[in-house]
């Protein structure tokens, strides 16, 4: 479990460290200690998140440097960060999201459900997602991370977030379209397996190992600086 400034900037200090040639390729994942709205880079927070409704809930608000959607996190979420180089993936944003989500559509389905890869960048099962999936580019790494519902509040994503009708006129409530893995298999997956089922499904998908190790001392210091200077700032949650 980590808070949620620090979960934001471990994905970075470890694309940081990577694009220095510092860290190998990285799979890291974590859980976020403090239900969270976490929001694309170029929104703008009032047009997407119930800022009373997160006060009142005590949900955190961070802003990544990706962009796509504001999504709802909170520690019923397992949620995963592969760190590469731009050269291991296919050519075209498509096709990088294509290898990566159809391995964790293949780790989904190894618990007994069949799911499958949605472009551009979801993992859903009959229709509705329950995997959701973001890229950025930094001088050759590219950070992907994501998220896998395994048993999120769904009451709380839909208080704290609000529709995009711009986008999705049909969608009443944000969760029309999501569903959590344990409503789907009628009870909660360990989240050990589950994450041992990505390691399995990623590791094949580029025909790797993955080895533990703890961050460096670099990377820590790395992610303190980032919480003290942008994560844990409201001048950055709270731009645009």
């Amino acid at each position: 479990m980590v808070e949620p400034a620090e979960s934001a900037a471990l994905d970075e200090a470890i694309l940081e460290s990577h694009v220095a040639g510092e860290v190998p390729n990285t799979l890291h994942f974590y859980r976020r200690a403090a239900p969270t709205v976490s929001i694309g880079y170029f929104q703008k927070v009032a047009e997407t998140v119930e800022l009373a409704e997160c006060e009142r809930l005590g949900v955190a608000i961070i802003r990544r440097r990706s962009g796509g959607s504001s999504i709802y996190t909170d520690a019923g979420q397992l949620i995963y960060g592969l760190i590469v180089h731009d050269a291991d993936l296919p050519r075209g944003r498509e096709e990088s999201f294509r290898l990566i989500c159809t391995a964790i559509a293949r780790a989904v389905g190894s618990l007994g459900v069949g799911a499958y890869y949605r472009p551009t960048n979801d993992v859903e099962i009959g229709g509705r997602k329950v995997s959701g999936n973001a890229q950025l580019l930094s001088r050759g790494s590219v950070l992907h991370h994501g998220t896998l519902l395994v048993d999120t509040s769904i009451v709380n994503m839909d208080t704290v977030l609000k529709v995009d009708r711009a986008k999705r006129p049909s969608l009443v409530k944000p969760s029309d379209r999501v569903a959590t893995l344990s409503s789907i298999l009628g009870t909660r997956p360990d989240m050990e397996a589950v994450k041992d089922s990505v390691v399995r499904e990623l590791a094949a998908a580029f025909s790797c190992r993955f080895e533990k190790a703890p961050l460096s001392s670099k990377e820590r210091d790395l992610v303190r600086m980032l919480v003290k200077d942008r994560y844990g700032r409201k001048d950055w949650n709270f731009k645009i």
